[in-house]
C-alpha cells in the first residue's frame, strides 16, 4: 500500500492553498453538506482542516458551535489558527490522522473535506469507527472526499478536469471507490448512508449515527 503522504511540505500545502477555489464544482458539494449539518450543534470536528474554510463555513450559520479543527500539516495549522484568530469557539490541534483520535470528548458533527483520502484504506476503516464512538446520538458525520473512479479512462477524464495529467497526480492520494465506503458505514452502525452528492471523483457521503 502507498505510504507517501507529501502533505508536510509547505510548497505542497500552499500549491494546494493556492488553487482550493478553483477546485470545479467544489462549492456544490460543500452547499450540500451545509444544508444537512443541523444549526444548532453544539459541538463540531473538522478532521484534516487545512486552512480551515470548511468550519468557517460552518460557524457562519453556527456561530455559538464549540468547534476543533485538526490537521497535521504546520502551515495548515498556521492557516487556520490565523483564519480563527480571537474566535474562543474554535480549538486547533495538531494530530496525524494516521494515529488514531485523542480524547477529545462528544460532538453533534464531525465533518472532513478532501483528507481522509490521504489514508491507507484500513485506516480509513478504523478511523470511521472512531468517528462513529464520538459522535453523539443523533450526530451526523459528513465526508466531502476525493474518491476512486470505476475506470482508469474516468480518472484520467478527471483529472483533465481539473487541469492536470496523470504525471502531476498527487502521489499521496489513496482512492477509494464509494460503494466501499457506503458498506462502511452501514456496518459500522450508521444509518441514512448515503452519496449525498457527486461530481466525478469528488463526492460527499454522509451517515448519522442512531
Amino acid at each position: 500500500m502507498n505510504q507517501i503522504n507529501i502533505w508536510t511540505s509547505a510548497d505542497h500545502a500552499l500549491s494546494y492553498l493556492a488553487k482550493a477555489d478553483q477546485i470545479p464544482h467544489r462549492r456544490e458539494g460543500e452547499a450540500v453538506l451545509l444544508e444537512h449539518v443541523p444549526k444548532n450543534v453544539k459541538r463540531i470536528l473538522d478532521l484534516g482542516t487545512g486552512d480551515g474554510r470548511l468550519l468557517s463555513l460552518l460557524k457562519i450559520d453556527r456561530p455559538q458551535a464549540q468547534s476543533i479543527a485538526v490537521d497535521f500539516s504546520q502551515t495548515m495549522l498556521a492557516a487556520a489558527r490565523t483564519r480563527f484568530a480571537g474566535d474562543s469557539t474554535v480549538e486547533v490541534i495538531a494530530h496525524n490522522l494516521d494515529d488514531p483520535l485523542p480524547n477529545l470528548g462528544k460532538f453533534d458533527a464531525v465533518v472532513s473535506s478532501f483528507a481522509i483520502h490521504h489514508l491507507i484504506h484500513d485506516r480509513k476503516l478504523s478511523l470511521y469507527r472512531e468517528i462513529f464512538h464520538l459522535l453523539e446520538p443523533g450526530g451526523i458525520f459528513c465526508n466531502l472526499e476525493h474518491v476512486a473512479s470505476p475506470t482508469p479512462r474516468l480518472h484520467e477524464r478527471f483529472l483533465q478536469a481539473i487541469g492536470r495529467t496523470l504525471e502531476e497526480d498527487d502521489p499521496s492520494n489513496k482512492l477509494l471507490d464509494v460503494e466501499t465506503q457506503l458498506s462502511w458505514l452501514r456496518e459500522i452502525g450508521f444509518t441514512d448512508v448515503d452519496c449525498y452528492w457527486k461530481w466525478l471523483e469528488l463526492a460527499l457521503l454522509i451517515g448519522l449515527k442512531p
